[in-house]
């Protein structure tokens, strides 16, 4: 990202890691830390994550871009350069509450900078539908929200082994398979992937209408 603000060679494929799993990865690092005053003096700011990516995307059939639970300008430049956002909630007030904020700024970014963007659903993570405040969350999520976006059938629930799996540097399908939590994201990717394809399969019919 410094390097396109600089007008430099960005050269993206140097920043990636190949993961014996199949699964590429950009990591972030300290330094992205000084990125968000760096962002605000930059000419055309909100897009320079895109033109960071836009050498590359066409290899992956995904490509994941996992922000910071803020609404920042690298959030923002995310919104830019993606196709659709995954909202993740965990079932507490405070989280629900923080929802509108994001779906305003979601909308003012399709508006304004990427008019292709669009929501492609919310989960429900580090779920424990053990307590009543759980339970009453996601009722009231599904209230608000169902008529408006789609809510996955797969919830993430809260799992010692998922913070393991950070720990030790590996997916928790490395870590852990079979375990619930290697379940849900399974059940979770199999959705979106589903969900993808018959998106396709409507926009396709609908252009040879």
């Amino acid at each position: 990202m410094e390097r396109a603000i600089n007008g430099e060679l960005i050269n993206a494929e140097s920043a990636v890691l190949h993961n014996s799993e199949g699964i590429d990865l950009i990591p972030a690092n300290i330094e992205l830390s000084g990125m968000e005053m760096r962002l605000l003096s930059a000419m055309s700011r909100e897009v320079v994550l895109r033109e960071c990516l836009a050498e590359i995307k066409n290899r992956y059939d995904y490509v994941l871009i996992d922000c910071m639970p803020s609404l920042s300008m690298i959030p923002i430049n995310a919104l830019a350069a993606a196709d659709s956002v995954l909202i993740p909630v965990q079932p507490q007030y405070l989280s629900v509450k923080g929802m509108d904020q994001l779906l305003s700024t979601v909308s003012k970014v399709k508006r304004q900078i990427n008019p292709e963007l669009y929501i492609e659903g919310i989960v429900l993570t580090l779920t424990d539908m053990r307590t009543n405040l759980a339970r009453q969350v996601k009722s009231a999520i599904h209230q608000q929200y169902s008529g408006r976006f789609h809510i996955f059938g797969a919830e993430i629930p809260i799992a010692v082994k998922a913070a393991e799996a950070s720990a030790v540097g590996k997916s928790i399908f490395a870590h852990d398979l079979g375990s619930k939590v290697a379940d849900a994201y399974a059940s979770l990717a199999k959705e979106v992937v589903d969900r993808g394809e018959r998106v396709q399969i409507r926009d396709t019919n609908e252009r040879f209408r």
